[in-house]
């Protein structure tokens, strides 16, 4: 039996986050070794298995994986949630990299100073109403299916429910004017190892806090 993939990364959301988004949907079993000291880090970059000396870090089929978008297309190929033909993992590239863009300002909202916080907060608002959201809105209308691409789960709808909840964890009300994605967030979330990661207890990491963002900036010496 293959070995369960292991992540290496801190014991909150940041990157690896996504992959573990990917992989629980996939119905995948996964192992961490959390990071959470300066020490553990400086051993993966002593110990050589750190290309770029970064995290994340994953170890799957005898590989020791870095860079998360490389990370994240081999998963969505491996089981089968990247489309069926080039055209269409152009379209889940596309749609996967406004929901990074858009996640992107989330994940770093709480690094940032309170002078700044409010301002970005409101900008992550009005990006996710006006530039990214009605996409996929639209996407889903013109199609009329309930997924994004090719009328099957693909990465892009884990990658935009995963959006959609973070986006709400800043304005609860966010979805109200798209009531496509509202639709579309009660499907995705439904589906059975989706349904399981949501629950209380499992591997997904909460919001990050305070004192989360301190342990952070203790270990990446930021």
């Amino acid at each position: 039996m293959a070995a369960k993939p292991k992540l290496h990364y801190t014991k909150g959301r940041g990157r690896m986050e996504s992959v573990r988004w990917l992989l629980a949907a996939a119905g995948v079993e996964f192992e961490e070794e959390f990071i959470e000291t300066k020490e553990d880090l400086e051993k993966l970059r002593n110990d050589g298995v750190l290309m770029f000396q970064q995290v994340p870090l994953v170890e799957i089929d005898g590989m020791k994986m870095v860079q998360t978008r490389a990370i994240l297309s081999y998963i969505a190929a491996k089981y089968n949630l990247y489309g069926k033909d080039l055209k269409e993992r152009a379209w889940i590239d596309m749609y996967v990299e406004g929901t990074t863009d858009l996640m992107g300002m989330i994940m770093y909202l709480p690094f940032q100073g309170a002078d700044t916080k409010e301002k970005n907060l409101a900008l992550i608002i009005e990006r996710a109403t006006t530039r990214y959201f009605p996409v996929y809105e639209k996407a889903l209308k013109d199609h009329g299916h309930d997924y994004l691409v090719g009328n099957k789960l693909s990465w892009a709808d884990i990658h935009l429910l995963e959006a959609i909840l973070m986006a709400e964890e800043c304005k609860p009300d966010i979805l109200s004017a798209f009531p496509l994605l509202q639709a579309f967030k009660g499907r995705t979330s439904n589906i059975p190892t989706i349904k399981k990661f949501l629950q209380p207890g499992s591997q997904r990491k909460p919001p990050t806090d305070e004192k989360f963002v301190a342990v952070v900036r203790k270990i990446f010496n930021i």
